[in-house]
């Protein structure tokens, strides 16, 4: 039986831009699902919201400056669950069971979230990179430091360095669906299914508890 944690998490939290700015994020999200790929122009959202094209560009900048908004307003609800997540009143191994899952399940819901963190990280501007640093990979290592620290303190972990965690499991998940297009190519293999999530979160549980618990296997 699955912990039982307080509130709720709102779905989606504001990107600190007006309604208008907001609603452009919409068709681009859809449009980079509905294609498989972040490949998409200024040209397609304003086609795809209705909106003039000069409008998005008034409100970005650039597509980069978009993709950049959009990943900050995914990233905002994942960072805010974190904060949820680790206030409950449930075991630390609960809590990493529970970000494990959470984390495969974001980068399934964005599927492309990590096709733009790698761009926005590797291929755009330092100050890009610098940004997705900051409201990504800096709240993930802090997140996994303190629960790895409360895991410790309790007795249910091993003392493990959160950035060598923090690149074995994001690493893991990421490359779920980052190398899933060159495994299809080598071996057939399909898309990534709701069935394919639950097989990884099961997976993924398995291999991170049973490095981490203290002589324990998985509860």
């Amino acid at each position: 039986m699955r912990p039982q944690l307080q509130n709720s998490v709102p779905e989606k939290l504001p990107a600190g831009r007006n309604a208008t700015a907001e609603k452009l994020l919409d068709p681009a999200s859809e449009l980079m699902i509905a294609r498989s790929s972040i490949e998409i122009s200024l040209s397609d959202i304003a086609q795809k919201s209705g909106a003039n094209a000069a409008l998005v560009k008034y409100h970005f900048g650039n597509k980069d400056g978009l993709l950049l908004a959009l990943l900050a307003r995914d990233a905002a609800t994942e960072v805010a669950n974190l904060e949820y997540l680790l206030a409950q009143p449930i075991s630390p191994t609960a809590k990493l069971k529970l970000h494990i899952s959470g984390i495969i399940r974001a980068y399934h819901r964005f599927p492309y979230m990590n096709r733009l963190i790698h761009y926005l990280l590797h291929e755009s501007s330092a100050e890009a990179a610098d940004e997705v640093s900051k409201f990504f990979v800096a709240p993930l290592l802090d997140f996994h430091r303190r629960l790895i620290e409360e895991g410790v303190a309790q007795g249910e972990f091993r003392a493990v360095d959160p950035v060598l965690f923090y690149t074995s499991l994001i690493g893991a998940c990421d490359h779920l669906f980052f190398g899933r297009h060159a495994m299809s190519r080598a071996i057939g293999v399909g898309p990534v299914t709701d069935d394919v999530c639950r097989q990884y979160i099961a997976h993924m549980e398995a291999l991170i508890c049973g490095g981490i618990l203290q002589g324990a296997s998985g509860e």
